[in-house]
């Protein structure tokens, strides 16, 4: 029997998927609520047939927005970029989008609300990114007091951007020739990866109970590692021995500047052929502050998710494409 039905934004993206799963046995019916309903067909196999619908929503666009929380119980954001491409700003996507579902939400009376943020969500970071999450925080709270708000750190997981990013520069062909990674700030910038399927758990236990509600928490995985430490682990995991070539600050950032506006150019598509660009202005920034959850912060334990996993135990089952022979590489035949 389902207790209710929850709009999630943003809901085909990759901890989407996993939130709609999480949310579908946690006995409750999910709308995902997507620009392209089109390209987000697979999110239906989250739950049986009838626990999980599309509805298109641009959180843009209000009207779309007050269509696809109607009749839910409680809303789930998960909207967000890492980089600016079009007409999809930090501006308008995280804030904006944010202030909008909010706003809605509470016009409807709803009271259970998520908010996806992030670990170094600050409004005076250089980041674009980390400012308007922490503006984006404050807009849900005015508009929803009662509002969870859920900070985690690098997310990872089989459709990850970030180890299936990093695995695949070192898999590539001009790797053998010049096996070096880019560490940026000396690589010495400090990670707490959390695995998909622990986010979504604490967004189901957000949106269902009653001690929550209202709170902050910080979503990082066992242990701590360094830029060059999961570069280590990549290299040990696909059998790539590759060397972290330290990039300062100062010929990092206008190289990130400059992919960054090249990657917005309206007739020049670059995302879709090529995928993210390979670094930004605006990550450049946000590395320069650790991202690992606070001494002081609630955490995923308190939300009740107790076996968290660690990327010793997930990362190797899907990054082994990337080795020589894939599935069937022996360690040392690279």
């Amino acid at each position: 029997m389902s207790t209710g039905l929850v709009t999630l934004f943003g809901g085909s993206g990759f901890i989407g998927h996993y939130a709609a799963r999480a949310l579908v046995e946690a006995g409750y019916r999910v709308r995902i609520a997507v620009r392209r309903p089109h390209l987000a067909g697979d999110v239906r196999l989250a739950g049986p047939p009838g626990w999980v619908d599309i509805a298109q929503a641009n959180v843009r666009n209000r009207l779309s927005v007050e269509r696809a929380i109607e009749g839910a119980d409680a809303v789930v954001n998960l909207v967000g970029i890492l980089y600016e491409k079009g007409r999809q700003s930090f501006e308008s996507a995280q804030l904006g989008g944010a202030q909008t579902v909010a706003e809605c939400a509470a016009a409807a009376g709803i009271k259970r609300f998520v908010q996806i943020s992030a670990i170094g969500a600050d409004e005076d970071s250089e980041s674009d990114y980390a400012r308007t999450k922490a503006l984006a925080e404050q807009a849900v709270r005015d508009a929803i007091p009662e509002a969870v708000i859920l900070r985690p750190s690098i997310v990872f997981g089989p459709e990850d951007d970030f180890f299936n990013k990093f695995a695949g520069m070192a898999a590539h062909p001009v790797s053998n020739v010049a096996p070096f990674l880019p560490a940026i700030g000396g690589g010495k910038t400090k990670l707490q990866p959390v695995y998909a399927g622990d986010v979504a758990e604490a967004i189901a236990a957000a949106v269902s109970r009653d001690d929550v509600q209202g709170k902050t928490f910080e979503l990082g995985g066992p242990r701590t590692y360094t830029f060059n430490e999961l570069y280590e682990f990549i290299g040990e995991t696909i059998d790539r021995k590759r060397y972290a070539l330290p990039l300062p600050y100062f010929v990092a950032k206008p190289m990130g500047l400059t992919f960054g506006a090249i990657w917005k150019i309206p007739f020049l598509p670059l995302h879709t052929v090529l995928g993210p660009p390979p670094i930004t202005g605006d990550q450049v920034d946000m590395l320069k502050t650790d991202n690992v959850v606070a001494d002081d912060a609630l955490t995923l334990k308190d939300l009740g998710v107790q076996d968290i996993e660690s990327i010793e135990a997930i990362v190797p089952t899907y990054l082994w494409r990337y080795r020589a022979y894939g599935e069937f590489h022996q360690k040392g035949e690279a």
